[in-house]
Parts: structure tokens; sequence; C-alpha cells
């Protein structure tokens, strides 16, 4: 049975420097990251719902450095792992992942 997508969404995740656009998807129970080009490591990503303790706004950052957009969130795990993708409609999404 495949999970019912509550929305999904083209993003771009952000590690430092590097940058990789790819399909954001949350469903009921995970959030999944699927990159466009799996060549630069960053992904693919599955996050349980349930793994997911704090979402906030942050920066997306041109070179790592420069920042250029405020559309875009921080997820951070149980296990103190950080991610940071560029998303439109960053406020809708940082309610999606914390009801």
């Amino acid at each position: 049975m495949q999970a019912v997508v509550i929305k999904s969404i083209t993003a771009t995740i952000q590690r430092g420097a590097i940058k990789a656009d790819g399909k954001f998807t949350l469903t009921g129970s995970d959030l999944t990251f699927t990159p466009f080009n799996t060549k630069f490591g960053l992904g693919p990503y599955t996050f349980s719902r349930r793994e997911i303790v704090k979402v906030s706004k942050c920066t997306g950052k041109v070179a790592g450095i420069f920042p250029f957009t405020h559309d875009a969130i921080e997820i951070v795990l149980s296990d103190g792992n950080k991610y940071q993708f560029i998303v439109s409609n960053a406020g809708e999404w940082i309610k999606l992942l914390t009801q």
C-alpha cells in the first residue's frame, strides 16, 4: 500500500556550499528528499516524522556564505543531525511538519 502524499514540491538541499535540487515529499509518516542528480551524494533521504524534533526557518545561501533567500527550513532530528532545505512557502512547511 502506497502512502498518501500530503504535499510534494521541488526543493533544494544545502550542505555548506553544496546544493542539490530534488523532490521533497511529505506523507502522514515520512518526509523524503530524492535528488534529481545523485552524483553529489545529497540523498535520497527518508525521515520518519517521529524523528523530527525541530523545524525552523533558516537562510538559503550562495556558496554556503552569502544569504539569498529566507524561504528555507532547517530540520533537526532526534539524533542531532540537521538538514537544510530551500523550499517555497517555508512557513507552510513548518506548520505541516510540526502538527
